[in-house]
């Protein structure tokens, strides 16, 4: 799968996560990957630590501070892979795409 994001967006993202959550994966869900996105369409996005999944992140408050104050001008949704319910999760992992992983 393959998501539907600008290249100066995933620059502004990458460079987000790698400078405050390296150690996290970043997982992309929603219109963006399923192909039904607009040009205003939101990006969801849930972060998952890949050793400690269930382990909340305790940096999503300055992820989302970071990503409010980008140039990237949609709502950047971010959700904590922990604090989702089984149910929704299940539903991202039959539909996501890598954003950023893990080595």
């Amino acid at each position: 799968m393959t998501s539907d994001i600008p290249t100066a967006w995933l620059q502004i993202l990458q460079d987000t996560f790698a400078q405050l959550v390296p150690e996290y994966e970043i997982l992309v869900y929603g219109s963006r990957v399923n192909g039904s996105a607009h040009a205003t369409s939101d990006l969801d996005l849930v972060i998952r630590h890949p050793k400690t999944s269930d382990c909340p992140c305790p940096h999503l408050g300055r992820i989302r501070t970071a990503l409010s104050d980008s140039n990237i001008p949609i709502l950047v949704d971010v959700h904590d892979w922990a604090q989702l319910p089984s149910s929704f999760r299940q539903e991202i992992e039959r539909n996501h795409t890598v954003l950023t992983k893990v080595l």
